[in-house]
């Protein structure tokens, strides 16, 4: 279960220490302004691009195995990136770190699903999800740290060590995985065509604000994404052994997982953009402090998931921690919303923060918990894949739009100079705009079974229960 977590750790420390470098990057590495965003989102990209084909491969080659591999290539990944002497090195390193993403995720959400018992993997998703929250912690603080006194390639060199602890305590602790059915019947052609429509929806979604909505590149990128997501679900319907088998999609708890991730990334990526903004471009904050600033928020998200939300589970079950979630989720925008302004102290802020930190900390396990409650332990490892790949893709559409709105309003020629003023209207506005979409999007939990109903689906399909082959036994933990 610990191990499980450090493994999750080093996911979250990976997608959030690289934020307060890159001021220093951008200058040492060589990016221009408009270039430099691309530390960031050429991670999204590989991630996004391969998390149908890392959760398929889980499923199939095994998911202690897959979890190797991962932080095999997050840890050489990290080294070339700490190396890197050029923007274009960079970003390749930053694309693999990304791929090694789309196969620790999904590994690490199925061998939560398949090594414990029903009360025990309550507690280890609790645990996953206080190590998500406290990533983002050790990421801002240490980021920062790493960044004023050893230099920037630290935030990529730190993951190295940990990336080799993890890999010992796996080959150690975890039984080596057997091969779920017969992994030639791989279906390649599905794997190129979700990869494809994945990375190019993602690279058009990001890219999008930068080379401009109505540019040639941007419409025939997102057409050809589109076009190939097409094409791959076609396929699907066809194929014998799919990627995505089409069943997956019937599994209530799956899909409504799918649609709220979709809203809620959208709406806490935007919250992170904005925050960020207010604390540097308006309040004057260095790097470092606006990274401690985001102490508070994340030591309230792990109170959140270690304890907010077992609590709800048990009380309520996972519907009434959806709902609960998203709708504090959106009431900490509304607040932040309203307590934003050209004010240089942070205390406005603080009741915002605090809230949003509570409850993004609770519901983030829990949408992981829905996803999986429904798939077979062979489907754990694509269930949770769809699930994270409808975050990227949510995330990418709700802050290009919700940027969209907040620049509404400004001169964004080059060379122009906006009021303070005028900055903090269009923050607000973003702000309160994704806080109503969360809240719309909390009834989606209303599709999820409630507690009482699901216990008498259990009741009524409960059967003798069978011998348990050894194929059929959990995975065991030394």
């Amino acid at each position: 279960m610990a191990l499980l977590a450090f493994c999750m750790l080093i996911f979250s420390v990976d997608y959030n220490i690289v934020y307060v470098a890159l001021p220093e990057i951008g200058r040492e590495v060589g990016f221009s302004a408009q270039s430099l965003q691309w530390v960031v989102s050429a991670y999204s990209v590989g991630l996004g691009g391969a998390l149908l084909i890392g959760g398929r491969a889980v499923d199939r080659l095994g998911a202690r195995r897959m979890l190797v591999l991962a932080l095999g290539l997050y840890g050489l990944a990290s080294m070339a990136g700490g190396l890197a002497g050029s923007p274009g090195l960079l970003i390749a390193a930053r694309v693999v770190q990304g791929l090694g993403g789309a196969l620790l995720f999904p590994a690490t959400l199925s061998l939560i699903n398949t090594s414990f018992s029903d009360e025990e993997r309550g507690k280890a998703y609790a645990w996953w999800g206080t190590a998500g929250a406290s990533g983002a912690i050790i990421g801002s603080m240490v980021g920062g740290l790493l960044t004023n006194y050893l230099g920037w390639e630290w935030v990529f060199f730190v993951n190295v060590p940990l990336c080799l602890i993890a890999i010992a305590g796996l080959l150690s602790n975890f039984d080596a995985d057997a091969v779920q059915g017969d992994a030639r019947g791989f279906d390649l052609p599905g794997a190129l065509l979700a990869t494809g429509a994945s990375t190019l929806l993602v690279f058009g979604l990001i890219s999008g604000p930068e080379a401009g909505w109505a540019s040639a590149r941007t419409i025939i990128v997102l057409a050809v994404g589109l076009a190939l997501g097409v094409g791959f679900f076609a396929l699907e319907a066809r194929t014998a052994d799919p990627l995505a088998p089409s069943r997956l999609f019937g599994y209530r708890g799956l899909l409504t997982a799918i649609l709220i991730i979709f809203v809620f990334q959208g709406a806490i990526n935007t919250l992170h953009y904005l925050f960020f903004i207010q604390l540097q471009d308006v309040m004057g904050y260095s790097p470092l402090q606006a990274g401690l600033a985001f102490l508070p928020m994340s030591a309230v998200a792990m109170l959140g998931s270690n304890k907010l939300l077992p609590l709800v589970v048990k009380r309520w079950g996972v519907r009434t921690a959806l709902f609960t979630g998203m709708l504090g989720v959106g009431t900490a925008m509304i607040v932040l919303a309203a307590s934003m302004s050209t004010s240089h102290s942070f205390w406005p802020l603080l009741p915002a923060v605090l809230l949003w930190g509570l409850f993004a900390g609770m519901i983030y396990p829990a949408m992981f918990m829905a996803a999986g409650s429904d798939a077979a332990p062979d489907e754990q490892g694509v269930a949770s894949a769809l699930a994270q790949t409808s975050a990227q893709i949510g995330g990418a559409m709700g802050m290009a739009a919700l940027i969209a709105v907040a620049n509404s309003g400004l001169d964004l020629g080059e060379g122009a100079h906006n009021a303070v003023g005028d900055v903090v209207n269009g923050l607000q506005l973003a702000a309160l705009v994704g806080g109503v979409a969360a809240i719309a999007g909390a009834f989606l939990a209303f599709r999820v079974k409630s507690q009482k109903a699901a216990a008498q689906d259990t009741d009524v399909q409960a059967a003798p229960e069978p011998a348990i082959t050894e194929a059929a036994q959990p995975q065991t933990i030394n």
